[in-house]
Order: structure tokens, then C-alpha cells, then sequence
């Protein structure tokens, strides 16, 4: 079993592995949109019109669904500065979705917010040029633009952010394990060091 304490910190190199391609599954947790990917797809799970352990419930069920035959999930951490009513709702959301991971014996590693955009464009915050009230949502565009443009994964509608953040998620999960969907600069890779790797043998791993 995995827990946020039997995880480590440290990338491989990039070695391309052989055999079949793991299936690796990516999590933005979100509690409005929460972003899903896969390999050569992205998705965003809305939910209908719920609120309090109610949508945390469908979104805990969505999530066993399409993460039940993984062999490794990468989950987005939840922000350190986030504020807000809605904060301790995510946090819950968070814990609930890994320790069903935990129950059921899927490995997964924990991304911080900002590997993403390392991994996308080769910067921590590749928007600091511009307003600081602009930051955010340009980062994304980046981002979305990275998905489309190099992992050939379209992301569209209200939820296409959540749906490509999780995107780069599953493609770094795969980068890890040696089967990259992508050659990126070590500029770029270097965002798996940022990354709470399990230290549990995943099955295609090397």
C-alpha cells in the first residue's frame, strides 16, 4: 500500500522502457471540475448540481471508475496557499480520493501545483511577465497549449484546464516510468524531481 509518507522525491533518468505502456492516469482535483487523463485522452468530471459530501461522494465514484484497472495515478497536491470556504472541501476531496487509491493498492505520486508548468514550458511560473491578475489563466493557456500541440490530446469546453493540467499529469507519470509520450529537454523533466514518486514497485516499472 501507498501512503504520502512511503514516497520519495527522485525522478530516473529518461530511459525508454520496453513491452506494452503502462496505463497511467492523471488527477487535477477539483471540486467544480476535476480534470482526468489518460494517455491519449482528457476529460473533466462535473458534477450535477451537488454540494457537500454528496459531491464528494459522485466524485469519489467517477474517480474509482476510471482509475480502477491503473497502474499508477499522479494526483495534483492540494495548493499550500489556497484560501477560502472552499479550501477544507478540497482538502477532504483530496484525502478521499488517494485513500481509496491506498485501499484498493494503486500506487500514486503526488505532483506540487507547479510541476505542471515546469514540465509544459521548462518555468516554474512561465507568466511572471506578465500582470500578476493575468498570471493564472495564462499559465493555463500554456499549459492547454502543450497538450494540444505536443501530446495531440484536444481540450475543449468549460472544464479543458482541469482536463489538460490532468493531461500533463499521466504524461509525467508515463516519463517516469520510461515511456514518455513525448522527447522533452531535461529543462522540462526536470519537473519529476518535484514529484512524491511511491517507493511500491509498480508492475511495468524498471
Amino acid at each position: 500500500m501507498t501512503t504520502l509518507f512511503d514516497l520519495t522525491p527522485k525522478a530516473p533518468t529518461a530511459i525508454t522502457a520496453a513491452g506494452p505502456r503502462p496505463l497511467v492516469i492523471g488527477i487535477d482535483a477539483s471540486l467544480n471540475s476535476l480534470g482526468i487523463a489518460g494517455a491519449d485522452w482528457a476529460d473533466a468530471i462535473r458534477h450535477p448540481g451537488l454540494s457537500g459530501h454528496a459531491r464528494i461522494n459522485y466524485l469519489r465514484r467517477e474517480v474509482a471508475d476510471r482509475t480502477k484497472a491503473a497502474d499508477l495515478v499522479v494526483i495534483e497536491d492540494v495548493a499550500r496557499g489556497a484560501k477560502g470556504s472552499a479550501v477544507h472541501q478540497l482538502a477532504g476531496l483530496w484525502w478521499v480520493l488517494t485513500t481509496e487509491l491506498h485501499r484498493r493498492g494503486i500506487p500514486f505520486a503526488v505532483a506540487n501545483p507547479q510541476s505542471r508548468y515546469t514540465y509544459a514550458t521548462g518555468v516554474a511560473n512561465p507568466a511572471r511577465e506578465h500582470p500578476r491578475d493575468k498570471r493564472a489563466r495564462i499559465c493555463k493557456g500554456m499549459v492547454c497549449s502543450f497538450v494540444t500541440e505536443r501530446l495531440s490530446i484536444w481540450c475543449e469546453g468549460p472544464g479543458k484546464y482541469d482536463a489538460a493540467d490532468a493531461a500533463v499529469f499521466a504524461a509525467m507519470g508515463l516519463d517516469w516510468l520510461g515511456y514518455p509520450l513525448v522527447d522533452l529537454p531535461q529543462q522540462q523533466r526536470r519537473a519529476l524531481d518535484g514529484v512524491q514518486w511511491p517507493t511500491q514497485t509498480v508492475a511495468v516499472a524498471r
